[in-house]
């Protein structure tokens, strides 16, 4: 190919490298810049070939042997013509050779050979080429005439016919195959050329770089490449099948040229073509000795530098390293290492050997366990690496050398190579560490991390590809540990290694098991541990571990010093690692610390206290949450033993991480202004993650719990630490919240002795702010379904007009739980999320100890305390902790803070101990509470809580409830501020009534002088409340204590008392109604509910009772007036009934109905109206021995049974009257005076002159005489007389056996001290003082013995229950108390003590009175009919000695905490459903009002599905009816059935009253319309003032039930009530 244009040969001291791959080859060679010489001419081996052949044909110019005839013109032509016709007849020349093969070859080449001249054109040289190729072609030449054309062909030409020229070789050799007649000078020859063309390759290719024709990696671009490559391929063909002949000169010659091309050219193809041409010479020939190494050198180089080559080279190298030179081979490359200059890292052709020996090297490793290839000595490799290691710092060879090291852990088929299996590791992986030593440099001072390293963009620099490899051999290191521990694990266990699945597979596992007895563990350790700052965490764990199992940090170990220093100094400290490794190296430091404690008596004393400073060393700026928490576990349990000044040191230092606001908290006062509604899971899940601050403030409160008993100084400490967290707002709020966890769970015993419970017992509270998981999962539940509610302001004290009966409109509505939907909220910014949760079980680092402490008080301690113990007792200033709340109430904090306060302050305020010494600010603190209940001051919660200011209110009034208990250190004028507090409240938040309620009956109790002065103005609010039925039950419960607490409403005047009996009117109205509606109002469309009223939902959330069992409303309603009308004066209870009566029989829309509970109460009305006397009884000598003959007779009338005993001839009777309510017995006599003398006898006997009885009179006579002598009005008025018989006799005794009062049951249980067990609790037969205190102001101490009244279910004949037991009783009310202890206990036979289960058992209400010290579990007595537990316990707890110890002033002044306990499902019935506080002195009738409402609930709660419960008193009714409706005449009605007449006997009718009250009916109705839009207070206060008589309340009363009171008109009804002979019998 003829060189392109342009193509001009540049002079060999123009031509440069190129640069790319090859180049730095060259540069790393150092090779110096090549000079092109011209080509030598081939020197001939013998005499000349013209003369040889000349003689041997006798040679004659003229005469042409064989020459056809018509080509010797064209011969002569060739010869002698001119140059044109010389080139013609060449090409007719060259098809007439071809064409004839026995033509004269020799003359013809002898006649054009001088056309290839290089001073020829160019058109003639290739004429003459082309015949001269032709002539070579000739088979016919002899091997004279082969040499004279191979000398001919050889002979210099001109550049451009270079390849003319080769061709014209390859054609005389046959494509490589011929040699003959020139063997011997090929070698040469091609060496020759090969040096020239690759001079004149570098020169064209300069000349195209310079003038941009050649892109470069575009393939060939000039003529000399094509040259180039046709050469090399012309020569690997000789080789191939030639290289016999060629001697080792010309072998090595050929490869010298070959090297040196390898280490000044830039082409990979030229490299590429140089190694195609030694891996012919090693695969058909065989290298010189001599020139072995050089090869090597350069092929290893090529396999290192050129990428692209690597597979070619290797080809090569491995075909030599298979041969007879493979040991010598790797000698060589082992060599090189070896003999590395130690002053020589800056010479390139070093580094290049080094390289290339180490990446050869390296394969060879990975083929080792291939058939063939030589084995890698390992000493011998190991002391080349060492030496080169310490002769070079280049990080190129490193990089090698560790790629090398990973062949020889990991070969190609992923095992350990089998010469290192046996081998000590040490060595080599201290090359490593030399290695590695550029690495850790960099991460010292970058600061960076060898995994950035390795994986960020910094993986192609120098440390970054260092990195890499370094962790890919840890990497494999910690495989092969792990594997090896696996195996060992599995063969200590017996379990059988399984066999993989594939051979390579069975290879791996069996290699790993046959050498992991070998692995060098401790080696590799080792290793880690000297490139720890760039080992993975994995590999950490692996060191530390292995510390740990071979405790070598202990100072069993003789370097455990140096051990524990890199624990501290290479894991513990060095934040880059992970949570987990830095956790493990501090749990070996624990371990140490916990060896030194065993025997720390042969350690420096100052060991402990530096290593404790060196592990807190810059915690402050610790931000591993996780690590901060184990450092915070470690120092608690280092402080809680160690010295005062080591203690200091902790804490203070720990201190510095809560005074650092590093962190911005999700729980900062900030997050709690953010409106945000979080979801349902962020509320279940509160935020866990903790900040510094909480995890440090936990590890104080962790020590204060471990020292609090023995230590007073750190417990003290630890106090005002704990104190300044809380109250500081620089603090995190979790941190903060921590800290009151502990401060609100502070108590003191009687004693003052500080200990901390774990029961707080403010769940319910809890839950009324969202802070239980249950009630957020009601609010989430409740936003849910209700997405369109909005949400409505608070109410203030301005009343709305009302009508109807509609108790869902009125000022305020009782929501049920609190719940403000967002849906009407404003835009929220932010994400609120609260982070705490009202929950005993975690609330503490650790379970406190149930001993209180010996050595921190309350107060000053008593006279129990040694003389020599007071040293060590130190008084914690709880007035401080008082102080810190104050302050916090009084400013604005964050509302998780706030929130908590509120939560759990009420509960530390019940035990009155821990504040004993805090008397200023317990007085502070109620006069805060009044005023920000007054002036509205407290804080608003978020809005995105779904909370507002009523629900802030009512925690305020449960911590004034508390308060109210310490009312012995307030004077009369603070009483009175709580009281009209409490009274604030009843109407001015929503929902706050029921709690003010509740107060309100503590104060009656507690503070009676101020309720007394407030009551006027309680009744008024809670008339103007009386709308909520949520409340109904609570005011109805609030007026039955007041009844019975005469002292309070002593100055009560009329329109006063009406008050309280107009609101049970209202209430009666409302569940009559109720009744009525009940099933509509369950389907009724939740849309239809008027704005304002308690929506479905909201009574879902928080049922009311008065909305699921209407009775308990109803019958309280009833016992309010009957107790009310007890507490009226004797004579002002007549002015009353006509007002009363009207009422009870009236409904709102004015129309009169009657029931039972009416009837009786009005019944009751009746018998107690004129006398405040007891039940009567018949006299038992009213005999007929004494009085003569007797005869009996009974009448119904009304609702009385009347029975008249007659004594026939003396004029005595006795009258005994039955009614519903009691059973009144008369003995009365007709005094009959003498007659005169002048009067005749009337009778027979007389006139016939017997002996007869002057007088003589039947019952009959008695009941005539005192009934009224006017008409009776109609027949149904007129009284029904009952037959003498069996039947009767027998109904009246079952009259007689329903009680005349309303019986109740309520067991009585004391718990001792730490007792828990069903068993050991009923076993008890006495208790503490003040049990007994309070036992004997429950009741009255009664023989069981022949009782004659009921005493549910106690044995009244043979003591089996106990000789005594507790009852009380009033005019309507009766209990009786099982009370455990006075019941016999028998353990031998009885060891479970069931026969006071089956009473306790049974009883609705129990009364625990728990001296247990322990929070009392409602399961303790299991039981289907155990609803309510009243649980009693002392505020300051004390031992089972002390209760007995305590003096007769420490009872009187003891308080108590009464709770409610109610069985689940059992709705919220009393004042003490909430932890409420009583004295002693109080305590008794708190109790036992408490147990009686408990017990009315629970008769009514017991019988909701299966009916109404049905009190004596109605049984009794009832009992009358059935007689009536057996034994009264069917009467013929003569128009409206009128009532039948009242139970008073001798006003069986009147017809006045009956038609006054016709006619008033239109007045009341009147009266009612108006009550609907009014408050029952001013009702009440302006009604009518008219007074019936006593005779006209009964008529108009006495009504039967859903019957109008009708008036008696028309002539036949009056004949009819005259005629008394039909009722008279």
């Amino acid at each position: 190919m003829s060189p392109s244009p342009g193509d001009e040969a540049q002079s060999p001291q123009d031509s440069k490298s190129t640069g790319g791959l090859a180049s730095v080859f060259k540069g790393l060679a150092g090779a110096a810049k090549l000079t092109k010489s011209p080509p030598a001419p081939v020197q001939p081996s013998g005499p000349s070939i013209n003369a040889q052949i000349a003689e041997q044909f006798n040679y004659t110019p003229a005469l042409l042997r064989g020459l056809p005839s018509q080509h010797t013109e064209t011969f002569e032509q060739l010869r002698n013509g001119s140059m044109n016709d010389r080139v013609a007849a060449a090409h007719t020349l060259r098809y007439a050779i071809a064409d004839y093969p026995l033509n004269p070859v020799l003359d013809i080449w002898y006649a054009a050979k001088d056309l290839i001249e290089p001073t020829n054109p160019k058109a003639t040289r290739l004429a003459g080429w082309e015949l001269l190729t032709e002539c070579v072609t000739h088979s016919s030449s002899t091997d004279l005439e082969r040499r004279e054309y191979f000398q001919t062909i050889t002979a210099p030409a001109h550049p451009e016919d270079f390849h003319l020229q080769l061709a014209a070789l390859a054609d005389l050799t046959n494509r490589a195959r011929n040699l003959s007649g020139f063997e011997y000078d090929v070698f040469p020859l091609l060496s020759t050329w090969l040096e020239v063309t690759f001079d004149a390759v570098r020169a064209a290719r300069g000349a195209a770089k310079k003038s941009g024709s050649r892109m470069k990696g575009k393939g060939l671009a000039t003529g000399e490449d094509r040259n180039f490559t046709d050469l090399f391929a012309f020569i690997a063909d000789i080789i191939k099948f030639n290289f016999v002949v060629a001697d080792d000169g010309a072998a090595e010659e050929l490869i010298d040229v070959l090297l040196d091309i390898c280490m000044n050219t830039s082409s990979e193809e030229d490299l590429q073509a140089c190694i195609g041409v030694m891996d012919a010479i090693v695969t058909f020939g065989i290298i010189p000795g001599d020139k072995l190494k050089s090869c090597v050198q350069v092929l290893a180089s090529i396999h290192c530098l050129v990428p692209n080559l690597q597979k070619d080279a290797w080809h090569t190298i491995g075909m030599l390293c298979r041969s007879h030179n493979g040991q010598a081979t790797v000698r060589l490359l082992i060599e090189v290492l070896n003999n590395h200059p130690t002053d020589t890292a800056k010479k390139k052709e070093v580094v290049r050997e080094v390289r290339g020996a180490l990446s050869v090297l390296n394969k060879l490793v990975l083929k080792s366990s291939e058939k063939g290839y030589p084995t890698v000595p390992y000493a011998l490799l190991v002391d080349g690496l060492s030496t080169v290691v310490q002769a070079t710092t280049t990080w190129k060879i490193h990089l090698d050398i560790l790629r090398l090291v990973n062949s020889l852990f990991c070969d190609a088929e992923g095992n350990i190579n089998k010469t290192v299996v046996d081998e000590d590791w040490m060595p080599i992986l201290d090359i490593v560490v030399v290695c590695a030593s550029n690495v850790m440099d960099s991460i010292s001072k970058s600061e960076a991390t060898v995994t950035s390293l390795s994986t960020s963009g910094e993986s192609e620099s120098s440390e970054g590809m260092q990195a890499q490899e370094i962790l890919k051999l840890v990497s494999r290191l910690e495989d092969i540990l792990t594997e090896e521990h696996s195996v060992l694990i599995q063969k200590q266990e017996g379990v059988p290694h399984e066999p993989p699945s594939t051979t390579s597979q069975r290879q791996e596992g069996a290699t790993a098991e046959s050498s992991s007895m070998f692995v060098q563990r401790q080696d590799c350790i080792v290793f880690f541990t000297k490139i720890h700052r760039i080992i993975p965490d994995s590999a950490a764990i692996l060191v530390l571990d292995y510390f740990k199992k071979f405790r070598c940090c202990s100072p069993s170990d003789s370097q455990w010093e140096s051990n524990l220093n890199l624990v501290l100094d290479a894991f513990l400290a060095d934040r880059d690692r992970s949570t987990v490794v830095r956790v493990r190296a501090l749990q070996a430091v624990t371990e140490v610390y916990d060896m030194i404690e065993l025997i720390d008596d042969q350690f420096e004393p100052d060991f402990i206290p530096e290593l404790v400073k060196r592990l807190l060393a810059g915690v402050s700026q610790e931000t591993d949450i996780s690590l901060l928490k184990e450092i915070m576990s470690f120092s608690a349990m280092v402080a809680s033993t160690a010295n005062f000044s080591l203690f200091c040191y902790i804490v203070d230092t720990l201190q510095g991480i809560t005074g650092t606001d590093r962190f911005h908290s999700p729980m900062s006062p900030l997050s709690s202004q953010t409106l945000g509604m979080p979801t349902a899971s962020e509320d279940m899940k509160l935020v866990k993650s903790q900040t510094p601050s909480n995890i440090v403030t936990t590890g104080y409160v962790q020590i204060f719990l471990r020292v609090m008993n023995y230590d007073a100084a750190k417990a003290a400490r630890l106090f005002h630490y704990l104190l300044a967290i809380a109250k500081s707002n620089l603090c995190e709020t979790d941190a903060r919240i921590t800290a009151m966890q502990l401060l609100f769970r502070l108590r003191a015993d009687w004693a003052n002795r500080i200990f901390v419970t774990s029961h707080t017992e403010s769940n319910n509270l809890a839950s009324s702010l969202y802070r239980t998981e249950a009630s957020m999962a009601r609010k989430n539940a409740e936003e849910a379904s209700h997405t369109n509610r909005t949400s409505r302001g608070d109410v203030s004290g301005s009343a709305r007009s009302s009508r109807g009966i509609s108790f869902g409109q009125g000022q305020m509505q009782d929501r049920g739980t609190p719940f403000r939907s967002l849906s009407g909220s404003k835009s929220s910014v932010g994400t609120y999320q609260q982070t705490w949760t009202a929950s005993d079980d975690d609330a503490l680092p650790e379970m406190p100890s149930q001993a209180a402490s010996s050595v921190l008080y309350s107060a000053s301690p008593d006279d129990t305390v040694e003389a020599s113990d007071l040293a060590s007792v130190t008084v914690l200033p709880t007035g401080v902790w008082l102080e810190a709340l104050l302050s916090l109430l009084q400013q604005s904090c964050d509302w998780e803070v706030y929130s908590f306060i509120l939560v759990y302050l009420p509960s530390q305020l019940t035990n009155h101990a821990v504040f004993k010494n805090a008397v200023p600010q317990l007085q502070e603190l109620r006069r805060i509470v009044c005023d920000q209940i007054k002036d509205n001051k407290f804080q608003e919660p978020p809005n995105a809580t779904g909370l507002r200011r009523s629900d802030v209110a009512i925690c305020f009034f449960n911590i004034l409830t508390m308060i109210l208990s310490y009312h012995q250190h307030f004077q009369k004028s603070e009483e009175d501020e709580i009281v009209r507090s409490f009274v604030h409240g009843i109407a001015t938040w929503e929902r706050s009534a029921k709690c003010c309620i509740h107060a309100l009956t503590i104060c009656c109790q507690e503070l009676p002088s101020s309720t007394s002065r407030a009551l006027v103005t309680i009744l008024s609010k809670m008339a103007q409340i009386v709308t909520q039925p949520s409340v109904a039950m609570h005011i109805l419960e609030f007026l039955a204590c007041l009844s019975r607490l005469p002292s309070l409403y002593v100055n009560f005047r009329e329109n006063e008392y009406r008050i309280v009996f107009g609101i049970a009117f209202r209430y009666l109205q409302y569940v009559r109604g109720r009744k009525q509606s009940y099933r509509n109002s369950m389907v009724s469309d939740s849309s239809a509910t008027p704005t304002g009223s308690p929506s479905v939902a909201e009574g879902y959330i928080n049922p009311n009772t008065s909305d699921d069992l209407p009775q308990y409303v109803y019958a309280l309603a009833y016992h309010v007036i009957s107790f009310w009308f007890l507490a009226l004066k004797l004579p002002d209870r007549a002015n009353q009934v006509g007002w009363i009566a009207k009422n009870l029989f009236m409904d709102v829309d004015g129309s009169q109905v009657s029931d039972e509970q009416a009837q009786i109460t009005l019944d009751f009305m009746q018998r107690v109206t004129y006398a405040d006397v007891d039940e009567s009884a018949a006299d038992p000598l009213f005999t007929a021995e004494r009085f003569g003959e007797i005869l009996k007779k009974r009448w119904l009338i009304g609702n009385s049974i009347v029975t008249v005993e007659q004594a026939t001839a003396t004029g005595w009777a006795q009258i005994t009257k039955r009614q519903p309510s009691g059973t009144s017995s008369y003995t009365i006599r007709e005094l009959f005076r003498p007659p005169p003398a002048h009067q005749r006898p009337t009778n027979e006997g007389v006139r016939n002159g017997h002996a007869t009885p002057t007088n003589s009179a039947l019952p009959n006579h008695l009941l005539v005489q005192l009934l009224s002598s006017i008409p009776q009005g109609t027949d149904p008025a007129r009284p029904i007389p009952l037959p003498d018989d069996d039947t009767v006799n027998r109904s009246i005794r079952m009259f007689d056996h329903n009680s005349t009062v309303d019986g109740h049951k309520v067991g009585v249980i004391y718990i001792g001290e730490n007792q828990t067990d069903e068993s050991d609790i009923l076993a008890n037969v006495s208790g503490s003082g003040d049990y007994v205190e309070f036992l004997n102001g429950l009741g009255t101490l009664t023989k069981l013995k022949g009782a004659t009244f009921n005493t549910q279910g106690l044995d009244r004949q043979y003591d089996t229950d106990g000789h005594y037991t507790f009852c009380w009783r009033d005019r309507v009310t009766e209990l009786v108390f099982h009370v455990t202890t006075q019941m016999p206990t028998n353990l031998d036979q009885d060891p479970k003590c069931t026969l006071k289960k089956r009473h306790i058992g049974n009883d609705f209400v129990n009364i625990i009175f728990n001296d247990s010290g322990l929070p009392f579990n409602f399961n303790t007595f299991p039981s289907d009919f155990n609803f309510v537990n009243i649980v009693i316990t002392p505020e300051s707890r004390a031992s089972f000695v002390a209760t007995r110890q305590r003096t007769p002033k420490d009872v009187k002044e003891s308080f108590y905490k009464v709770r409610v306990m109610s069985k689940p499902g059992f709705p919220e019935i009393s004042p003490a459903a909430e932890t409420k506080i009583v004295s002693l002195q109080a305590l008794p009738e708190f109790i036992r009002l408490l147990a009686l409402n408990a017990s009315v609930f629970s008769g009514v709660w017991a019988n909701r599905e299966g009916g109404e419960h049905i009190s004596p008193w109605r049984n009794r009714l009832r009992e009358i009816k059935r007689l009536r409706e057996k034994y009264s005449p069917k009467w013929t009605s003569h128009g409206p059935t009128p009532s039948p007449p009242g139970t008073a006997l001798g006003h069986g009718g009147n017809t006045s009253a009956q038609l006054e009250a016709a006619r008033s009916g239109n007045t009341v109705r009147d009266s009612f319309s108006s009550l609907r839009r009014s408050s029952v207070a001013t009702f009440f206060t302006t009604a009518s003032t008219e007074q019936n008589s006593h005779r006209s309340s009964m008529l108009s009363t006495a009504t039967t039930e859903n019957t109008e009171v009708m008036t008696l008109n028309g002539l036949e009804s009056l004949v009819e009530s005259v005629d008394f002979s039909k009722w008279a019998g």
